[in-house]
This record gives structure tokens, C-alpha cells and sequence, in this order.
């Protein structure tokens, strides 16, 4: 997963998905890079438009709602918590879909 973030980290950053980029983001964190996996996101990524894969997922419409409320103050009811955590279900399986396209 952490290959992933590193790609997205770069994507967000503008900075081209290199395995040269990808390994320096991974040994920042203070992991040892796996050139394996490395050059398999790298070569499944040049096929993947990321800014239509990060719009197809429903994580970007559940986050912006829970922030919102926790930063006004606003008390929820037990429906909302429920519907919540449906919500964060919601976004925990399109994060695990979302890996699977990038390997």
C-alpha cells in the first residue's frame, strides 16, 4: 500500500511516477524499497489516467462531508453515526479497489 500512497503523493506533487521517484519517496519514509514492486506500479500506472480512477471512487464525496461536520461543531444523531460508518466502509473498499489497479 505504501508504493501506492508514494505514487499518489507524486501525482498530487505534479512529479512524473518514476521508479527512480517512487523509491526515493519510500526510502524517505525510512523503508527499504522493493525494485520489484517498484517497476510493477510504475509499469501498471502508464496505463491508468489517475485523475478519472480518483474521480470514479466514492472516497472524494464522503470525506469533505465528515470534515465539514467536525469542524462546525455540529452534534450528530445515532442515524448519522450509523450512516457514517456505512459511509467509511463505503470509502475503505473503494481504497482497496483502488489499489488493485495499481497493483
Amino acid at each position: 500500500m505504501e508504493y501506492v500512497y508514494a505514487a499518489l503523493l507524486l501525482h498530487k506533487l505534479k512529479k512524473d511516477i518514476t521508479e527512480d521517484n517512487v523509491k526515493n519517496v519510500i526510502k524517505a519514509t525510512g523503508v527499504n524499497p522493493d525494485d520489484v514492486k517498484i517497476k510493477a506500479l510504475v509499469a501498471a500506472l502508464s496505463e491508468v489516467n489517475i485523475d478519472e480512477s480518483l474521480k470514479a471512487t466514492p472516497m472524494a464525496m464522503a470525506v469533505p462531508a465528515t470534515a465539514s461536520a467536525a469542524e462546525s461543531g455540529v452534534t450528530q444523531s445515532k442515524d448519522e453515526k450509523k450512516e457514517e460508518k456505512k459511509d467509511e466502509k463505503k470509502e475503505e473498499e473503494a481504497l482497496e479497489g483502488l489499489s488493485s489497479l495499481f497493483g
